[in-house]
């Protein structure tokens, strides 16, 4: 099923004037609106929050605006600036999914069909992107559902700052929302008002003859777009700069077997394009045009810059199967939106030395079955403290030479959160004689300890004095685990004098 994101940015102007001015800008508590002329009249059409808690409102005649508000900061709005700024963001948004469009004039639009996976789910994906334009002072809102006119609707009306429509419930969604939401001109909804609807619910249930003989056909369509009775596909942004093939059907095609061989055509004549310009592919998109005009896609990404034929197409002609091509496929569009330097890199020196190994294609196959996010391997980080002692890093990231302390060994698997264990031990420096863990009682046959490890003062006040009292245990039954008590023992201000389970050995 079709998934739509809408990013919807409700002081675009505003938040674009601020980035450009930078340190020059006013305060946020300065209120400020932009103005532009609808026909003879000058009126307000931005405003930021400063500004609406002021009183100030979309449409209001801007010599009114500033009377009410006499401090007040006024812009002239430019339609061709935000556009154009707009359609630089629909270009950075690229990195989400492979079909991505400006929805002006304060809008995005991305359709992330099959691609939300690859960004931890919908949820975690609309947070991070909402967080990542906060970062950029642009507000945002953001929305997933099963049609662009559903998405639009809820970004606006719904999203608080995300909000994502159950898949298939989009018509349900919209029936409760106001008119206003159907993307209709001002005149229509005006109208449709003054008839007395109110949500579009009761426009739907209306008979569509007359209303089409009133309001004309556009009513009838924008209905039927959000409601997902009829397709409204959209052309993906693309950078002048893009290297990109492309691959026309005198007929339709739809079987598998012709897609693949057409993709691995497509994937040699990129890769001839990108040695001419010395690059490698990191990320590709590959876009199916059916005859009914909605765009499929495929994006697949690599650990490394590549322009490996067979690596690549056997990436893509993997993910073929998620392809629909409805009533056939007349265009192929093959884009590297993603590419960095590709550097010469010499194997072997030596004809007694032995190659090093290569899992970058390796780790491409699963990044792309399971997501970048999911795909990492641990490095030590230079902390005496057991939890801030491990990162995440890429997996195919250099060694950076650093290792853990040898003195003592760690146990390969250390919980999220030390929990805490009933025991009976002797302080200040003895061991357990035995714990409970989980309603399960473990009598202690072998201790090594303790191995005391103290706070980082510099990290927080608390840790000042704190310290940790670490053992390592065995049980009767051979199982080992790794311990500690909070607190030296003896002085109640180094710690609670508590035990918690934090490892367990293999």
């Amino acid at each position: 099923m079709t998934r739509v994101v809408s990013l919807y940015f409700p002081t675009w102007p505003i938040d674009r004037l601020r980035r450009a001015m930078g340190q020059s800008a006013p305060s946020a508590e300065t209120p400020i609106v932009m103005l532009g002329r609808q026909g003879n009249r000058r009126l307000v059409l931005a405003a930021d929050a400063a500004a609406r808690a002021a009183g100030l409102r979309v449409g209001m005649p801007a010599s009114k605006a500033q009377v009410l508000v006499p401090n007040l900061q006024s812009f002239d709005l430019d339609p061709a600036g935000d556009a154009e700024a707009l359609e630089r963001m629909a270009l950075w948004s690229l990195r989400y999914a492979p079909i991505v469009a400006a929805d002006p004039p304060d809008g995005l639009i991305i359709d992330t069909t099959g691609a939300d996976h690859l960004h931890g789910g919908e949820e975690t994906m609309l947070e991070g992107l909402v967080s990542r334009m906060a970062s950029s002072g642009i507000e945002a809102r953001a929305a997933v559902a099963d049609t662009w006119g559903a998405a639009h609707a809820c970004a606006r009306f719904l999203a608080r700052p995300t909000f994502v429509a159950p898949a298939g419930q989009a018509a349900a969604i919209m029936r409760g929302l106001p008119i206003g939401a159907l993307r209709l001109p001002h005149d229509i909804v005006e109208g449709l008002l003054t008839l007395g609807f109110e949500p579009v619910g009761e426009v739907e249930a209306a008979p569509r003859a007359s209303l089409t003989l009133r309001f004309g056909p556009e009513l009838g369509r924008r209905l039927d777009q959000a409601m997902g009775r009829r397709s409204e596909p959209f052309e993906p942004a693309r950078s002048p700069e893009l290297i990109e093939v492309r691959q026309a059907f005198g007929e339709p095609i739809g079987a598998a077997e012709t897609i693949a061989r057409y993709t691995g055509k497509l994937v040699a004549t990129l890769c001839e394009a990108l040695e001419a310009k010395g690059l490698g592919a990191r990320r590709l998109d590959l876009l199916f045009h059916r005859v009914d005009n909605r765009i499929e896609a495929i994006r697949v990404g690599t650990a490394v810059p590549v322009r490996d034929v067979k690596r690549l197409t056997r990436l893509l002609t993997d993910r073929i199967e998620t392809v629909d091509p409805g009533f056939g496929i007349e265009v192929m569009t093959l884009a590297a939106t993603l590419a960095e330097p590709f550097a010469a890199k010499q194997i072997i020196s030596s004809l007694v030395e032995e190659p090093e190994p290569d899992i970058t294609d390796l780790i491409d196959v699963l990044a792309n079955r399971i997501g970048e996010q999911r795909l990492y391997r641990f490095a030590p980080v230079e902390s005496d403290v057991p939890e801030r002692s491990v990162r995440r890093i890429a997996p195919n990231a250099p060694d950076e030479g650093t290792s853990w302390p040898g003195d003592w060994p760690r146990p390969p698997r250390l919980l999220t959160n030390p929990e805490p264990i009933e025991t009976m031990a002797l302080l200040p420096d003895h061991p357990p004689v035995w714990f409970s863990w989980r309603g399960i009682r473990h009598r202690v046959a072998r201790a090594d300890g303790p191995e005391r490890v103290f706070g980082e003062w510099w990290q927080r006040d608390a840790e000042l004095i704190a310290v940790r009292d670490y053992f390592q245990v065995e049980d009767e039954s051979g199982e080992r685990f790794w311990i500690y008590r909070a607190g030296d023992g003896e002085d109640p201000g180094t710690g609670s004098h508590k035990w918690f389970l934090h490892g367990v050995y293999a």
